[in-house]
């Protein structure tokens, strides 16, 4: 096991054995609220020292441990996983599987993987360990809200949309047919390590989508983080840890932020959801087949950028950056859910009418106000929502000449 203060620079490209390491820098971020207080710790290499981590975690008697995870996931990390565990708790560790894909993200796979709990003998001090990207953080984490009316879990996110974003905050929650998240609770990790060096691993179509949830922070709070993505495309886009490592903990730092002070989404965590409105509605109109959650929120974001424009909220600068920025962390893939744009708009306007985030019937909209900053709408009209569609319809025919 290589010292706690070093991480790999180099891998085997047959295994996840590392060749060399580097000195570790370690990120730690703090969020607190009413119900809980906990860290987010961020750096490469954090799984080779993973099991001293959950020691320091659970002082005096260990826990039952229980994993959760995709079948891939568990196929390319499973070594490096276990590599910090005494033998005799590797021994002891169980594994349940959770089949990747939205589809999956349903009230039946929780009930198998809680009756999976139960007959291997979980009890109310076992620890769940989320280890996959936001599907998986989502499920285990509504699972460890209801088993046995609540039970602890600690996030290992695999993936960019995860690490900066799903796994902390406390949301957790599964998809009904008639909208995403619609099933869920407010139940916060124990802690969460974001391992930069298991982006490696990551499809280029993954690592994109996932960086446009880090725009969003950037775009909604964070005008450092928004230079930083400007300037910094290719390394970020490349891979480069250290850009990595950056990016990640300036959106983990911009939603802790957030979260510690409105933890059940009462007013200011509202911002959290710029580009999610209508990214739902498009989800939802191609059935979760056709694009990653990132993606969609991408387009949701220009849309978002068009509605402040046309209020006079941005300049037209502000806008054009704002795109150009989401833009160029592509290409997001078009779609296609209507035999006509126009139809297509009217579709995706009438699909945001079923968002969770509605108040007292009206639709929460969340517009930009500067790079930076944002405010809560809830007067966006059908019109307006129409021409934004309208607008990124056109910006994505442009895109696939």
């Amino acid at each position: 096991m290589p010292h706690p203060s070093r991480s790999c620079e180099g891998w085997d490209e047959n295994s996840t054995k590392c060749l060399r390491y580097h000195r570790l820098t370690v990120s730690t971020i703090r969020v607190t609220t009413p119900a809980a207080t906990y860290s987010v710790t961020i750096a490469p290499g954090l799984l080779r020292t993973l099991y001293p981590r959950l020691r320091k975690l659970t002082p005096g008697k260990t826990p039952r441990l229980f994993v959760v995870t995709s079948p891939a996931i568990w196929a390319l990390w499973h070594k490096a996983f276990l590599a910090s565990f005494p033998k005799s708790e590797a021994q002891q560790l169980t594994v349940l599987f959770l089949p990747s894909g939205e589809s999956h993200k349903r009230l039946a796979t929780v009930e198998s993987l809680a009756q999976q709990l139960a007959l291997t003998g979980a009890d109310r001090d076992s620890i769940l360990l989320a280890f996959g990207g936001g599907i998986v953080g989502d499920v285990t984490g509504f699972l460890a809200a209801i088993y046995m009316r609540g039970i602890r879990y600690v996030g290992l996110p695999t993936t960019v949309l995860a690490q900066v974003d799903s796994s902390l905050g406390g949301k957790t929650g599964v998809n009904l047919l008639a909208g995403k998240n619609l099933i869920g609770a407010f139940h916060h990790p124990l802690a969460v390590f974001s391992d930069i060096d298991l982006l490696r691993t990551l499809p280029a179509a993954e690592l994109r989508a996932g960086l446009q949830e880090a725009i969003k922070s950037a775009i909604i709070r964070d005008p450092a983080l928004f230079r930083f993505m400007e300037k910094n495309g290719d390394a970020i886009l490349s891979g480069d840890p250290a850009a990595l490592q950056k990016v990640v903990t300036a959106s983990v730092r911009v939603k802790a932020e957030v979260v510690s002070q409105d933890e059940k989404e009462s007013g200011l965590r509202m911002i959290l959801n710029f580009g999610h409105t209508l990214g739902h509605a498009i989800e939802a109109a191609t059935h979760y087949r056709k694009l990653l959650h990132g993606e969609a929120v991408a387009w949701g974001s220009i849309a978002a950028l068009h509605v402040s424009l046309s209020r006079a909220l941005i300049t037209p600068e502000e806008f054009a950056r704002s795109a150009n920025l989401i833009l160029r962390y592509g290409p997001i893939p078009p779609f296609k859910i209507a035999a006509t744009p126009q139809a297509s708009a009217a579709r995706l306007v009438a699909l945001t009418s079923a968002d969770k985030k509605k108040r007292s019937g009206r639709r929460a909209f969340v517009l930009a106000t500067a790079i930076g900053s944002t405010e809560v709408a809830y007067d966006v009209t059908d019109a307006e929502l129409l021409a934004a569609t309208n607008s990124i319809l056109t910006t994505m025919q442009q895109v696939e000449r």
